[in-house]
């Protein structure tokens, strides 16, 4: 397992943890009703997948 031989600095530290954000989810629009949605999931207000309709609304 690696182990770090020196202590890290707060400068190296900080600008480690610095780099760690939070993505905003990315969405796209339903082609049937235009809504967003999630990518490669099921449109939960449709109910349509692919052209197809998958779930019961």
């Amino acid at each position: 397992m690696a182990v770090p031989k020196r202590k890290m600095s707060r400068s190296n530290t900080r600008s480690r943890r610095a780099n760690w954000k939070a993505t905003a989810v990315s969405t796209v629009s339903c082609p049937q009703c235009k809504s967003p949605k999630l990518p490669h999931t099921a449109c939960s207000v449709c109910g349509t997948y692919n052209g197809r309709q998958v779930l019961e609304v």
